[in-house]
């Protein structure tokens, strides 16, 4: 069982966005099967109750098992997924998302994103399919991930369900001012994936001071910063010490300066970056 002080923050102190908790656990490159599961459950009984995976992650297994091993009911957890670039032909999309519900051991997911705009990605084809498994009570919502402007107005014009999310990389370093006003301006929620860019962000100084200003961990300030820009987090932890230092940066409240500070930073840095993205 988990015995950090993280414990005493409820998951009810969580805010949410449209019934989706603004702080989650990420899963990409939690490759081993047992540490994944184990991650998931610490998480879940830790407080988080926001679990992303998706198809390339090849870890859906791994985050069943941890879903199931919690002491959590399945209904109190906002699960999300994502199709794969090779799978987002129509009838690959209603395949391979029926795969992804066995391998999760769940009946259906909470959000499930198209995870590029790329390879066999059509907007009507693949939303489409989308729109058929929201029909069949199979996913709640329908999100997108790393659209940029131009791709989120095609996928609102042609997509029968509105669009609910779009999960890009989005941290001090890579704040999106652009794509957040656009996703605002259609209604869309943001979901940042690396928000504590990899790492990068605790050699910040601006963000250390910050820190220090209120006896918290560099990651609690970026997690923190993220929630104060409406934007939900779902950093990758696997240790317990990491899960809750993560689940404590709902304690802290930054102030107006402490924003500024860390929106003066002028560094840049994008850490996912492949040759199929949209903005190459």
């Amino acid at each position: 069982m988990v015995t950090s002080d993280a414990e005493t923050i409820p998951p009810e102190m969580c805010p949410t966005t449209d019934g989706m908790p603004m702080l989650g656990l990420g899963t990409w490159e939690n490759e081993d099967p047992e540490q994944c599961a184990e991650s998931v459950r610490t998480a879940l009984e830790t407080g988080y109750r926001h679990i992303d995976t998706a198809q390339a992650y090849g870890n859906e297994d791994a985050v069943g098992d941890g879903i199931a091993a919690a002491d959590v009911d399945r209904e109190e957890i906002f699960l999300a997924t994502k199709v794969w670039i090779d799978n987002l032909e129509h009838d690959d999309v209603l395949e391979t998302t029926r795969e992804s519900l066995d391998r999760l051991g769940v009946d259906y997911v909470d959000l499930l994103y198209v995870h590029w705009p790329s390879r066999t990605y059509d907007a009507e084809e693949t939303l489409s399919a989308f729109s058929e498994l929201y029909d069949e009570g199979l996913i709640e919502r329908i999100g997108v991930s790393n659209f940029q402007p131009e791709q989120l107005e095609v996928a609102v014009d042609v997509c029968d369900v509105p669009i609910f999310a779009n999960q890009v990389e989005l941290h001090p370093l890579l704040p999106q001012e652009e794509l957040r006003e656009a996703c605002e301006n259609y209604d869309i929620e943001v979901v940042g994936y690396s928000p504590l860019a990899r790492g990068q962000v605790i050699d910040q100084p601006e963000i250390k001071e910050v820190a220090a200003k209120h006896d918290a961990s560099e990651a609690q300030v970026s997690l923190a910063w993220a929630r104060e820009k409406g934007v939900t987090a779902i950093p990758k932890a696997t240790s317990e010490a990491h899960i809750a230092d993560n689940w404590e940066s709902l304690t802290l409240e930054l102030e107006q300066e402490d924003l500024t500070k860390i929106d003066a930073i002028d560094e840049t840095s994008r850490e996912v970056d492949p040759d199929f993205a949209p903005w190459n």
